[in-house]
């Protein structure tokens, strides 16, 4: 059954295909370009002992290092996470974090003259034991040129103590085997705030071949790291709902399976056979066939029932119900009230008293809902059917090849009304007549005014599974926004 509310969610789309693959083709151009200048540095800077030529190196090194990392968000982006579009936020703020980006406190905040994503260079002397910094390698750390750089035995108590281990063994690698510097680490502004660094750089020896100074860049990569986990986040946070959303769908499909009819074809009441008992009176022999009819624009199992169970008596209970919500809660909540409804209609309830009795269980569940339903007690020894309804379509009777719907008794929605009252109708069924029984989601108000142009199909019906194939025929295969429950009751002779 449909939810009484609803509400219009607007949200972002993705970028376009084309968009991305052209701005992944300019990443390549732009990888390109960068190659042909760090050549070029690179040759410079081995002909020359010039500093500002091997931080002009170094500067073509992190340059093509953080084009690479655009390029593999681009590749993520085009792809999407597991098959599943990256959120337009995450992408954008993955794509477009820079100078213009803050963090919160903790979380790699800039302070004041930080802005994220500045870069500075740094030389350190063993010969001479001089440090030289850049004036943004001072603004990076939030460092007053007067105090002067920090010597390489100094640096380490300006990070997190768990990352100083990282950059001792970068500045051993480098110093002892000669190895380029390539790391991260997260230092401590002289604000007080948080930063991740990026650190770049190579030895420069003698001519012995001994380690004469090193030289290094250093890049403010807080915003870019923190996006890069954003996007971690989401797509962890996604593979968890749709697991949850796989795991609630199968729950709710086999507490569907395990509580409605379990017959397939048509069913007979009373049942045909030597051993049945002959049908006294007006004789009637209900002919039985139902369907569920999942929605086609969602994934997730409605509150929508159908039922038919013989009576103590020789009397037939049918019904037709649905409640509002999908997934697990609006399955196992309609779990309950079938059970009510066939304990209550074993019992010898009449449908008005039994409908009572589901709005005042509906009223007092745990987990708040709203219903309607149809029920309906049929005598085969007098041909009289008494029902009584909560807020719900009325049978459709077929007969002589015209149709028409019941005139309804009250009734309001169950759970709507506390101690609501539910009036109860009769009317006599004949043989040769067809029972139509449906929930709200089989198809639009308006499309089922073409439910009583059937009549003619139903009177050439040889039973109620042909009759319910004519229906299903004309409303299966529709656009469906919510499920659907059909049941068909055909009077024989």
């Amino acid at each position: 059954m449909p939810s009484p509310l609803s509400a219009d969610r607007s949200a972002a789309q993705p970028p376009e295909g084309d968009q991305v693959d052209a701005l992944i083709s300019q990443a390549r151009r732009l990888r390109g370009g960068i190659d042909a200048v760090r050549r070029e540095a690179a040759a410079d800077a081995e002909r020359s002992d010039d500093p500002a030529l091997r931080w002009q190196r170094a500067l073509c090194e992190l340059a093509a290092h953080h084009v690479d990392n655009l390029g593999e968000h681009l590749g993520q982006l085009r792809e999407g996470l597991d098959g599943q579009p990256l959120p337009q936020a995450t992408a954008t703020a993955t794509l477009t974090a820079g100078p213009q980006t803050a963090a919160p406190d903790g979380a790699g905040q800039a302070g004041p003259g930080a802005p994220a994503g500045r870069v500075g260079s740094a030389e350190w002397n063993f010969l001479s034991d001089e440090a030289t910094w850049s004036e943004e390698l001072f603004l990076l750390f939030g460092r007053r040129p007067e105090d002067g750089p920090l010597t390489l035995d100094e640096l380490p108590s300006w990070l997190l103590e768990e990352d100083r281990h990282v950059l001792t063994a970068m500045v051993t690698d480098c110093l002892v085997d000669g190895r380029p510097i390539d790391g991260e680490f997260r230092i401590v502004r002289g604000d007080g705030a948080v930063r991740t660094v990026h650190m770049m750089g190579e030895p420069v020896l003698d001519s012995d071949g001994c380690t004469a100074s090193m030289w290094a860049v250093l890049r403010d990569v807080s915003a870019l790291r923190r996006c890069r986990q954003e996007v971690h986040e989401t797509r962890d946070s996604a593979h968890r709902l749709r697991q949850i959303a796989q795991t609630e769908h199968r729950l709710a499909v086999e507490l569907q399976e395990a509580v409605l009819p379990p017959w397939r074809g048509s069913l007979r009441f009373p049942p045909a056979g030597p051993a049945a008992p002959a049908a006294q009176g007006f004789g009637g022999v209900l002919d039985l066939a139902g369907h569920y009819l999942p929605s086609s624009t969602s994934g997730l199992v409605g509150g929508d029932w159908f039922d038919a169970m013989e009576l103590p008596g020789g009397r037939t209970l049918l019904t037709v119900g649905g409640l509002t919500g999908h997934g697990v809660t609006a399955t196992s909540t309609m779990a309950m009230l079938l059970g009510a409804v066939r304990g209550m209609a074993v019992s010898g309830a009449d449908p008005g008293p039994l409908m009572g009795w589901l709005n005042h269980l509906l009223d007092a569940a745990a987990q708040p809902a709203l219903g309607s339903a149809v029920c309906c007690r049929y005598d085969p020894a007098t041909g009289e059917l008494l029902w009584a309804q909560a807020a719900h379509p009325a049978p459709v009777l077929f007969r002589d090849g015209a149709a028409a719907s019941l005139r309804p008794p009250e009734g309001v929605l169950l759970g709507a009304v506390t101690d609501a009252t539910y009036a109860q109708a009769e009317e006599r069924l004949r043989p040769g007549d067809v029972l139509v029984l449906h929930t709200e989601g089989l198809a639009p108000r308006s499309a089922l005014e073409r439910l009583p142009g059937l009549a003619p199909r139903f009177a050439a019906a040889s039973g109620a599974q042909e009759c319910l194939r004519v229906v299903l025929e004309e409303f299966g295969d529709k656009d469906r926004e919510d499920d659907a429950c059909v049941l068909v009751a055909r009077i024989g002779s």
